[in-house]
């Protein structure tokens, strides 16, 4: 029963299904757009979830563009470790 609960939307019970999101973190002299994150994503409301790793892997991203001093830096998730 447990199992079912981790499926459903806290926000409106729809149904979370794999998927992928934009990520999107304004760090006040940058902007870093990040695609094609892997995500839980609800099937009714759309609202998004990610997990750990990925969050671990979205900060290694976000310190990699706040390096390279870009106003605006656009790229795709990918694995950092």
């Amino acid at each position: 029963m447990k199992g079912q609960s981790v499926n459903l939307c806290p926000m409106c019970s729809g149904k979370k299904k794999d998927g992928t999101a934009t990520f999107t973190v304004d760090l006040k002299d940058t902007v870093v757009v990040v695609r094609d994150v892997p995500a839980s994503v609800c099937s009714l409301c759309g609202n998004e979830w990610i997990n750990d790793d990925v969050a671990e892997d979205l900060e290694a991203i976000i310190d990699d563009a706040k390096k390279r001093q870009h106003v605006v830096e656009v790229t795709r998730f990918r694995k950092t470790a």
